[in-house]
């Protein structure tokens, strides 16, 4: 059950807030992606305690500066029983800003059904923010020429699997090649 102190969406913030490089966020969902378990680091970050997180659905960190068809890609990626990295720009409760880099995966009950989600989240290197950050604005823009919020998000798509496809790479290839691949920079450009 949602937790009643939960605040509403805040405004954004210019300030932005990060955690150790040693130190790892992390959370559970159920299938629908509501928040079952989050750790004392997700907690610190995001501002928020664990009564305001449990229950909630995780999108209750999501930073509007995100395009919607990264998210796409991921709950495509999991749904279909396989693991996923990406870049993700959260907001903490008061509006500020955080990045990961974030590992999700499907987790499964003892009849092997998906039942939830496991989330690991570490601190990005700021070579692949400086790539991944242009290709986001990029997607975002194209989401935004369009009213209808799932027409944006299906050209936002569809510009992302182009520009992977230019560059010849798997969005998989993409994300683990950021720091130093010219096709990386193929991509985010």
């Amino acid at each position: 059950m949602p937790s009643p102190s939960a605040a509403p969406h805040p405004q954004p913030t210019r300030t932005e807030r990060s955690f150790g490089a040693d130190e790892i966020i992390v959370s559970k969902t159920d299938a629908r992606g509501r928040i079952t378990y989050a750790n004392d680091v997700f907690c610190r970050v995001a501002l928020y305690s664990e009564r305001d997180l449990i229950g909630q659905p995780h999108s209750i960190v999501r930073h509007p500066d995100m395009p919607r068809c990264v998210f796409q890609l991921l709950w495509q990626t999991i749904a279909a029983g396989n693991e996923i990295f990406a870049y993700v720009k959260n907001m903490a409760k008061n509006g500020d800003f955080y990045w990961v880099f974030a590992h999700v995966t499907p987790s499964y009950d003892a009849q092997g059904r998906l039942d939830s989600y496991h989330s690991n989240r570490r601190l990005p290197s700021p070579a692949a923010l400086a790539k991944v950050e242009p290709l986001y604005r990029a997607l975002l823009a194209e989401e935004q020429k369009h009213a209808d919020r799932k027409q944006g998000q299906a050209a936002g798509f569809a510009l992302l699997e182009k520009l992977l496809a230019d560059a010849g790479v798997s969005y998989e290839e993409f994300v683990f090649s950021l720091d130093d691949s010219p096709a990386a920079a193929g991509v985010a450009a």
